[in-house]
């Protein structure tokens, strides 16, 4: 007979940041900065079930942004995640 046994322990554990490397121009971390909270946020909506960019409104975005404790995405940060929406299919 089987037993199921429950865990404490996440299944998906975070992982490990690296440093960001010295010596860029400052507009390329926060480029680089800009395209992981899009990418997180694309993730997130695609869970919630967000699958049409036309659907995905700055409000929902933003939404989801403060859901997940992230700081307020701006117009262009929102218009990053309609856009990985669409091609990322």
């Amino acid at each position: 007979m089987a037993v199921a046994t429950a865990t404490t322990e996440p299944l998906n554990k975070p992982l490990r940041k690296k440093r960001l490397p010295a010596g860029r121009p400052r507009e390329w971390y926060v480029s680089h900065n800009r395209r992981l909270k899009a990418m997180r946020l694309t993730i997130a909506l695609l869970d919630a079930g967000v699958y049409q960019p036309s659907s995905a409104h700055n409000a929902r975005i933003r939404a989801e942004a403060g859901r997940l404790a992230i700081h307020r995405p701006s117009d262009t940060t929102c218009r990053m995640v309609r856009t990985l929406i669409r091609y990322g299919r």
